[in-house]
């Protein structure tokens, strides 16, 4: 494609996305859709300069003033990834001028805004949980996220599908904590591969494969994954599972499990079962009542944990928000808390780094549920050799510790879980 061409396409795709009507991968897709005579290069500049100018809006909109022509025009030359000679060739004089003079700012001169590149309404609340580790995160947040694999080791090893990678030229190596993940650098193509194809590894954060760990799901039990989305985590559980006992997969969209359906397929996996559920009060819900074994929550929550892959979250949120999506989460919680059984496991999980949805959820529930336990995450995860496995977790106000992963100390996602164990009632005990 032309340069002046692509640049006016990056242009109309950072227009149609600051619209921020729908999540920025969905109009980043939808649009591909509607210009299928894209390449897979221009696919590429464009949807990164799209999440560049969303990591940068602040710095961008601060900068853009300056120069002419539409604003959307302005914010794609700032955020254009590519040559820098090829972006040039699509510019007037006027403008290579104005890109020069922008490109000269340092960073030390800008205002603290300018360089975080966050809502006033979040800077707080990681500046005080992270202390001086804040400009770190702000950093690894605006540099995007590398590609973990988690191999389904129900069919196959991890030293196998390095070597099957290695041959197609794709350099992964293990992940340091969980041990069926690999790491990828770059973003090649995998969907087409034999290895995909044949259900031997799916794309997974590091972090949300050590959620999956916690639950520590065994053989023959009877689990639920009680918000399982698109089901990257069920398919983790199920394969710990060895595709015996029984998994069901809970989820208030329809949709999303019927996406999860190939991917199920691919896994060979036998003990799954996807239900569409009304809300976490539903009759399916009732029915399990002190019948399971063990429930993960991953509870939806803001997503703040993942704006290195998600940038336009952190616009798209507000504490408006966060405190809605807070007593959503406590409802879910004691919902699926009901379904344990007296030894039962449950873990609380989200993908957002505020002490709102995390720890404060967590508290509460303790203090209100004195039948459940809470359990020290740093202790499970070193029961399952997880290296470093202290380094994972922070001290929770109970004694317990609970899951804290951070893009900049651990290289994934930001995760926080919490898990409890459902007391043996006073009556069994007298059984007993």
């Amino acid at each position: 494609m032309h340069p002046k061409a692509l640049l006016d396409a990056c242009a109309e795709l950072v227009r149609l996305t600051l619209r921020f009507e729908h999540p920025a991968d969905a109009t980043v897709s939808r649009f591909f859709r509607d210009h299928k005579g894209l390449g897979p290069r221009e696919r590429a500049t464009m949807a990164e300069t799209v999440f560049t100018v969303l990591r940068k809006k602040l710095l961008f909109d601060h900068l853009a003033p300056s120069g002419s022509g539409p604003k959307e025009r302005r914010l794609a030359i700032l955020g254009f990834y590519g040559p820098g000679d090829f972006l040039r060739s699509a510019l007037t004089d006027q403008e290579k001028n104005w890109l020069d003079a922008c490109e000269k700012v340092k960073p030390d001169d800008l205002m603290e805004r300018h360089r975080h590149n966050l809502p006033e309404w979040l800077v707080q609340p990681l500046k005080d949980q992270l202390g001086g580790d804040f400009w770190p995160l702000v950093e690894q947040m605006n540099q995007g996220a590398g590609l973990d694999l988690r191999v389904n080791d129900f069919k196959a090893k991890r030293a196998d599908v390095q070597k099957v990678l290695a041959a197609s030229g794709i350099k992964a190596l293990p992940t340091p904590y969980s041990p069926w993940g690999l790491r990828i650098a770059g973003k090649p193509a995998l969907n087409k591969h034999e290895a995909f194809l044949r259900g031997d590894f799916e794309v997974q954060d590091e972090g949300s494969q050590i959620l999956a760990m916690l639950l520590d799901a065994k053989r023959g039990e009877m689990v639920v994954d009680f918000c399982a989305g698109a089901g990257g985590k069920t398919l983790a559980i199920g394969a710990c599972m060895r595709s015996t006992g029984r998994l069901y997969a809970f989820d208030t969209s329809a949709h999303r499990l019927d996406s999860f359906k190939p991917r199920m397929a691919r896994s060979g996996l036998s003990n799954v079962h996807p239900a569409a559920i009304a809300h976490e009060r539903d009759d399916r819900v009732k029915r399990l009542s002190g019948k399971i074994d063990r429930v993960l929550v991953d509870a939806p929550c803001s997503g703040l944990g993942t704006l290195r892959r998600n940038p336009d979250l952190k616009w798209r949120q507000s504490p408006q928000s966060v405190q809605e999506m807070a007593v959503l989460q406590a409802a879910i919680l004691q919902s699926a808390s009901r379904l344990l059984k007296a030894g039962g496991r449950l873990v609380y999980a989200t993908c957002s780094l505020l002490p709102q949805e995390n720890e404060d959820i967590a508290q509460a529930f303790s203090a209100a549920n004195p039948s459940f336990e809470p359990l020290d995450a740093a202790n499970i995860l070193l029961g399952l050799k997880v290296a470093d496995a202290a380094s994972l977790c922070a001290g929770g106000a109970e004694g317990s510790q609970y899951l804290r992963l951070w893009p900049q100390r651990h290289a994934t996602d930001g995760f926080f879980a919490a898990v409890w164990q459902k007391k043996q009632s006073v009556n069994a005990g007298l059984d007993a």
